[in-house]
């Protein structure tokens, strides 16, 4: 990747709905060369996608919680089904195998604390291997989908 690409990694970090003209504009190239290096960073997996950034309380989601989880056994197979049910529960919106204890740590959405609680009973402490879960209450946001630090 050259100077060229980072500026169009910074461009869209900030703002990923700019069209290409826009982008091209932005970083000093023409439209074309522009479309093809955005294209080249898709390929690469560089780029991974486009989202939008939903605000949870404005779709009712007013509760969230870290969970962290120590689980039995840390073998593959333990590992692998663990995984594969964290990700069919859709109230858990971020995920992170850690080294040491706890093994995992989860970032989880409620629309309030008795619908946490029910989650909680009826699917976190159900998955595969847990063998320990402690939740803490996230009271705010400080800081949410920074742009990642890279020069450029």
């Amino acid at each position: 990747m050259d100077a060229l690409d980072w500026k169009i990694l910074a461009e869209l970090q900030q703002d990923g709905r700019r069209t290409v003209t826009e982008l091209a504009d932005r970083v000093g190239l023409s439209v074309s060369p522009c479309h093809r290096r955005v294209r080249a960073l898709e390929d690469a997996g560089v780029i991974r996608g486009y989202h939008a950034e939903i605000d949870p309380a404005a779709v009712g989601l007013r509760f969230s919680t870290l969970v962290f989880v120590t689980i039995r056994q840390g073998d593959r197979d333990s590992v692998a089904a663990f995984e594969d049910a964290i990700a069919a529960v859709p109230q858990i919106v971020g995920a992170q195998r850690l080294f040491g204890e706890p093994d995992y740590l989860l970032h989880v959405v409620a629309t309030d604390l008795p619908a946490f609680q029910r989650l909680y009973d009826e699917r976190l402490s159900t998955l595969p291997g847990v063998q320990r879960l402690i939740s803490t209450l996230v009271m705010k946001d400080v800081i949410r989908h920074r742009p990642l630090p890279f020069g450029g």
